[in-house]
C-alpha cells in the first residue's frame, strides 16, 4: 500500500480543521521506545481534546493516505508506537481524552477517555471502594488506550483475566473517521460479531480506541502475601496446583523470580530490600485476597507450612503487615529496570503450557549455554504460563559484545516455545518487532483471516502501518 508524505501545506489544511494547539512538532520523546533500542520519525503529533477532533484527523489522512501511529503511553516494547518509516506518519496521541467520569456502584462499572493514565484509573476505583485490578509496572505511566491496544497482562491475570477481559465496551474511531460506539457495559449482548474484542489487542491497526467501560470488582478486605524459595520451576508448577487446590478462587497473583533477577537488584539497584539474606535459586511471589473473615494469613500460612513438609518449598516469609507486602512487590517490580541497567542481549516475552514451563525452561538455558558465554533472567507470571526468558552478557561484559548473537539467541528461544506449543507474544503484543515471528510462527489460516480483515476496515492501510501484518 503506498501512502503519501505528510506535507507543511497538507498540514496547515488540517489545522484549519481542528480546534487550537492540537498539531504541534513532535519532541523526540514521542520518538523513543523505553529501552532505548530504536528510534521513529513522524512529520507532526497530534493531540486531540475531542472526540470530533480525532475523528476529522483520522479522515484527513484517511483521504491523502497519510500514515497514522496512534499513541498511548508510550511503554509498549514491541514498538507499536515507534515506526521509522518513509514517509513520515502522523503521530496521534490520546493523551488529552483522559476523562474519567463516575463509578457506576450497581454495574460495577467505569467509563474513561483512552488516555487516561491507569494509576489513576485505579485511584479512582479505590475511592469508591472497588478496584479495577490491571496491575503493571509501568502504571504510572501507561494509558489505557495503549493497555486495551496491547490486551495488556500484567500480575493479576490468574484471577482477573487480560485487560480484555476487564472491559465491557468500547468507543472507537475507524480510519475513515467513523465512530464506534459501545460504552454500554452490558455482560451479555449477543448481537453479532465481538467487535469490541477484535479492537482490543489489534494494537491500533484497526481503529483509534477512544474510550471504554471498565469492570470493576469489589475491594478485597483480606489479603495475604508470601515470598517461598524453591529448589526449581518444577517445585513452582506443583506448589502452584497446591495453593489454588487449598484456596480456590483466592490466588490472585502467583509470581516466578529467579536467582539471576535478585543478583542484578543487589548490583544495580542495592537499595531495594530483599526478603533473604542470600538469594536463592528460585523463588515464588504469592498473593491472595477475600472478603471479611477469610482468615488468609493463617490459611496461607497452614498451606505453605504442609508445603514446607512436603519438601516443596524450602523456606518462606508470610508478609506480617502492609510495608513488608509492599517490600516484597517493590522487589518484583524493580526486577524489569535492573535488567534494563544490566543491558540484555535479548529480552523475550513468551508463554508456554504450565504443565510445559519446567521443561522449557531447562531446555531454554541449556540452549542459551551452548550458543555462549551469557546469563538467563527467566522470571514472570507462573499462574498463567508467561515468562520474560531473558537473555544478558556474562558479568563484566556488555551487551555490544554479543551484537552478532541477538537474532540467533532470538530466534533459538522461539523456535524452542514454538516446539513447547507456546507463543512468542505473550503480553507485550506483536507491534513492529515480531512481524516476522508471526509470519514464522504464526497458523497460515489464522494470517489469512487477519489480512482479510485489515484490508475490509483499513483499505488505505493508514493504521500503524506494518504493526502484525507485515507489508
Amino acid at each position: 500500500m503506498t501512502l503519501n508524505p505528510l506535507t507543511a501545506d497538507l498540514i496547515n489544511d488540517l489545522k484549519i480543521q481542528l480546534s487550537k494547539d492540537v498539531l504541534g512538532e513532535v519532541s523526540a520523546g514521542y520518538l523513543e521506545d523505553p529501552r532505548g533500542n530504536y528510534t521513529g520519525t513522524a512529520a507532526c503529533l497530534a493531540r486531540p481534546r475531542t472526540l470530533q477532533d480525532a475523528s476529522t484527523i483520522l479522515q484527513f489522512c484517511n483521504t491523502h493516505k497519510i500514515a497514522v501511529i496512534p499513541y498511548g503511553g508510550g511503554t509498549g516494547l514491541v514498538r507499536g508506537q515507534v515506526g521509522d518509516m518513509d514517509p513520515a506518519p502522523l503521530i496521534l496521541s490520546v493523551e488529552r481524552l483522559n476523562d474519567i467520569g463516575d463509578v457506576d456502584t450497581a454495574n460495577a462499572t467505569l467509563t474513561v477517555g483512552a488516555g487516561a493514565i491507569l494509576a489513576d484509573i485505579q485511584a479512582v476505583a479505590d475511592k469508591a471502594g472497588m478496584v479495577f485490578p490491571l496491575s503493571l509496572a509501568s502504571e504510572g505511566s501507561c494509558r489505557i488506550g495503549g493497555n486495551l491496544a496491547t490486551n495488556a497482562g500484567g500480575v493479576q491475570v490468574l484471577r482477573y483475566g487480560n485487560t480484555r477481559d476487564l472491559c465491557l465496551g468500547v468507543q472507537a474511531i475507524l480510519p475513515d473517521g467513523e465512530v464506534f460506539h459501545d460504552l454500554k457495559g452490558l455482560r451479555k449482548d449477543n448481537t453479532g460479531y465481538d467487535l469490541r474484542n477484535l479492537l482490543i489487542g489489534s494494537e491500533g491497526s484497526l481503529a483509534l480506541i477512544t474510550a471504554a467501560t471498565l469492570k470493576l470488582f469489589p475491594k478485597p478486605v483480606e489479603q495475604a502475601t508470601a515470598v517461598a524459595t524453591i529448589e526449581s520451576p518444577a517445585q513452582g508448577v506443583e506448589l502452584l496446583k497446591t495453593v489454588q487446590a487449598q484456596l480456590s478462587g483466592l490466588v490472585s497473583s502467583f509470581e516466578l523470580i529467579h536467582g539471576t533477577g535478585l543478583e542484578f537488584l543487589r548490583e544495580t539497584l542495592p537499595d531495594i530490600r530483599l526478603p533473604f539474606a542470600q538469594a536463592p535459586q528460585w523463588m515464588v511471589l504469592i498473593e491472595v485476597a477475600g472478603g471479611q473473615g477469610s482468615n488468609l494469613d493463617t490459611r496461607l500460612f497452614d498451606v505453605l507450612g504442609q508445603a514446607v513438609e512436603d519438601a516443596l518449598i524450602d523456606d518462606v516469609l508470610v508478609a506480617q503487615n502492609l510495608q513488608q507486602r509492599g517490600e516484597f512487590w517493590n522487589m518484583r517490580e524493580h526486577i524489569p529496570l535492573a535488567n534494563r541497567n544490566i543491558g540484555a542481549v535479548y529480552s523475550h516475552d513468551i508463554s508456554v503450557p504450565i504443565s510445559s514451563i519446567s521443561a522449557f525452561i531447562d531446555a531454554g538455558i541449556q540452549a542459551i549455554a551452548d550458543l555462549g558465554d551469557m546469563r538467563v533472567n527467566c522470571f514472570g507470571h507462573l499462574g498463567d504460563g508467561n515468562l520474560h526468558f531473558n537473555v544478558f552478557p556474562a558479568q563484566g561484559r556488555d551487551r555490544s559484545d554479543y551484537s552478532d548473537l541477538r537474532l540467533t539467541v532470538k530466534k533459538t528461544v522461539h523456535d524452542l516455545v514454538h516446539s513447547f506449543g507456546g507463543s512468542v507474544s505473550a503480553e507485550h503484543g506483536i507491534g513492529r518487532l515480531k512481524t516476522d515471528d508471526l509470519e514464522t510462527y504464526g497458523d497460515a489460516t489464522g494470517l489469512k483471516m487477519m489480512r482479510v480483515i485489515k484490508g475490509a476496515l483499513d483499505p488505505n492501510g493508514i493504521m500503524n502501518p506494518q504493526v502484525i501484518i507485515k507489508g
